[in-house]
């Protein structure tokens, strides 16, 4: 059984909220018109599944995730958009779907918390129809880089690195993302990057909130206290850094993402 690094604390959701297909599946839009049939793998709170599905209307969508917590929010976000998006739990080793199900099988930051993405990767194509699409995209976190300058940071990412790796998860997955597909036996590949920036006041004061508050309520400041690697005083710290960067006139930060279109 795989441990999601993050959980589903509030923190947590407050930032899976902001994402849309515009800042989180830009790889992937190019590719999508109405019609097609599309699976996203660990929605979430659906926010870019809904996006997605607005795009592809009337083919069919289906957002799965692991956990039930975060799919009443779908489906509430579904029924605000007015899209007919279907949610339910599923495994993304153990696809409950027939072969060449979906045109579109997309899955963003889920690839980096698995102990076998390549395994993933095989059943996300498994379950897609020949000449359609895989999208993946996922972070790496040792490109992540900000100012200005705090040890604090530096020990949070270095933290948020052991907790991971402790759960048997990659979290410089970006890099990888190639090397894992062409593990699963995918050829036909499209690799690329893009980042997300945090510079302006408002978006320091919500990208460092929401990680002060994971540093401190959340399923990976539980692991690092449970784990050994950290102390309740040393995550008390983490948040601190991270409302000083908040705080930060001239604070930035920005997170390179791997992304992935594999041709089926």
């Amino acid at each position: 059984m795989d441990t999601y690094t993050h959980g589903h604390a509030e923190p947590v959701l407050q930032s899976h909220r902001w994402r849309t297909a515009e800042n989180s599946a830009a790889h992937l839009l190019p590719a999508l018109r109405p019609g097609l049939d599309l699976l996203d793998v660990g929605c979430g709170p659906g926010t870019i599944t809904v996006d997605l599905a607005a795009r592809v209307a009337p083919g069919r969508v289906l957002g799965l995730d692991l956990s039930a917590d975060p799919l009443d929010e779908a489906r509430a976000g579904a029924d605000r958009a007015g899209v007919e998006v279907t949610f339910a739990v599923g495994d993304v080793y153990a696809l409950d779907l027939p072969d060449a199900s979906f045109d579109v099988v997309h899955a963003h930051q889920v690839l980096q918390h698995l102990t076998d993405p390549v395994a993933a990767l095989r059943e996300m194509a498994r379950v897609c129809r020949p000449g359609g699409l895989v999208a993946v995209r996922d972070v790496d976190y040792a490109a992540t880089t900000w100012f200005p300058a705090d040890e604090g940071l530096d020990r949070w990412l270095a933290l948020y690195q052991q907790v991971a790796r402790r759960n048997d998860a990659e979290p410089d997955a970006g890099r990888r993302l190639l090397a894992w597909a062409h593990a699963a036996g995918l050829r036909d590949v499209t690799a690329t990057t893009s980042s997300w920036c945090f510079a302006t006041p408002a978006e320091r004061e919500w990208w460092g909130r929401s990680w002060a508050g994971r540093a401190t309520a959340s399923a990976f400041a539980e692991q690092a206290v449970a784990y050994g690697l950290a102390t309740p005083g040393e995550l008390q710290g983490i948040a601190g850094a991270w409302l000083r960067w908040a705080d930060a006139d001239d604070g930035w930060l920005g997170m390179l993402h791997g992304e992935l279109l594999v041709r089926v």
